[in-house]
């Protein structure tokens, strides 16, 4: 197959977020407005809340909060934790430092354990230091690092956790849940975020938080200063089938079409078709000798280095101009340095396609020296695509 700038004139959202929509979400972006305090409403807010439940895989409550993942992450925080309580936030990127960032701010004493970028935190140092800090009670984590495509071993950690009764695990997993198993009764987590610009398709804009029972008892004692973030508010206006405040009545809607398409689907069918993109990704990167950074790679992103000839940068910025293609680079040391690619969102085949085009010309057009002929690469990599599962 012989790739032009013909084959580039659909313009492909590939980043780790926000990601392209699906056609259902756009249409019912694009309805007209409806109160949020109507029947209409309260039956899709109540399906809503039902389907979260089951993406989370927990039959406790699924709270919707209006704003940013880093919404979601706060939420977390001030409901659970008072000033002076001890955390141990695990650092491996910037979003780790996000997670320490924010429990300063709020008057937490925080303990960190710093992983390298690029590879995932070892269980045995956080439970090394859970023994010897008997003051900690949570554990502040990603699932997944977006900005080092980083899985982490969620359920080795809980599995620490779980000894240590007083100990909640927070986690962050924005970019994770969605994407990979993450069953949080059965594994025992304490309070999980994620954010509706990942794999719930949607724009940014929402956040939903779950906490387990263990995690709900500590509301009351929390004595951090909370106002619209006050998730008993919620809690009891949920009961009656309301949102407490104003809701985001659009994405709402558009949010009950993604969950009937990923439910539709099945969550074991949905994983696999976002590790299907991963491991296609992946190979592109091999076949033009391109090292993966994360030694722990994520289904729901990929990170690959770039030569330290080519300014990933700019690259970034030519796969976007001319191509048509935006992934993101790295970000604080790593920009430049690597691409991170998603495979959350509405994407197919043919963006797949497009996507290894994208990544040969761009390459091509800054020098960079191909180990593999036109031809034989996309054959290759149709082929792959093909015999793929």
């Amino acid at each position: 197959m012989t790739w032009t700038t013909n084959s580039f004139q659909k313009y492909r959202l590939m980043a780790p977020g926000p990601v392209a929509l699906h056609p259902e979400v756009l249409c019912e972006l694009s309805a007209q407005m409806v109160h949020h305090r109507t029947p209409l409403f309260d039956q899709i807010l109540k399906n809503v809340l039902s389907n979260l439940k089951k993406v989370f895989q927990t039959s406790e409550p699924v709270f919707i909060v209006n704003g940013t993942g880093s919404t979601g992450m706060e939420a977390a925080l001030v409901n659970l934790l008072s000033p002076g309580d001890e955390v141990l936030c695990i650092v491996s990127g910037k979003f780790g430092e996000r997670w320490r960032d924010m429990a300063k701010t709020f008057g937490y004493i925080t303990h960190s354990v710093d992983v390298e970028w690029g590879q995932a935190v070892q269980p045995q140092a956080v439970e090394e230091i859970l023994s010897k800090n008997k003051n900690i009670k949570a554990v502040l984590t990603q699932a997944c690092e977006t900005s080092t495509a980083v899985l982490h071993p969620i359920e080795k950690l809980s599995e620490i956790t779980k000894k240590y009764p007083h100990v909640l695990l927070l986690v962050d997993a924005i970019t994770a849940a969605g994407t990979l198993p993450l069953p949080m009764d059965e594994w025992g987590l304490d309070a999980v975020v994620a954010g509706s610009q990942k794999a719930f398709m949607l724009p940014t804009g929402l956040s939903f938080v779950a906490f387990s029972k263990k995690a709900q008892k500590s509301f009351e004692n929390a004595k951090t200063p909370r106002f619209a973030l006050d998730l008993r508010m919620e809690k009891k206006a949920n009961e009656k089938g309301e949102t407490y405040f104003s809701s985001s009545v659009a994405l709402i809607k558009a949010l009950d079409k993604a969950l009937d398409v990923m439910l539709e689907k099945g969550l074991p069918a949905w994983f696999k078709t976002l590790q299907r993109r991963a491991d296609f990704t992946r190979f592109v990167f091999q076949k033009l000798n391109l090292v993966l950074f994360s030694k722990s790679p994520s289904p729901s992103l990929t990170a690959g280095c770039l030569p330290s000839s080519i300014d990933g940068q700019k690259l970034r910025e030519h796969l976007e101009k001319k191509y048509q293609i935006t992934v993101m680079g790295g970000q604080d040391q790593l920009k430049g340095k690597i691409l991170r690619v998603g495979h959350m969102g509405y994407l197919l085949d043919d963006d797949l396609m497009a996507f290894a085009g994208g990544l040969f010309h761009s390459l091509k057009d800054f020098g960079y020296e191909l180990p593999i002929g036109e031809n034989v690469f996309f054959q290759d990599c149709e082929k792959f695509l093909k015999e793929l599962p």
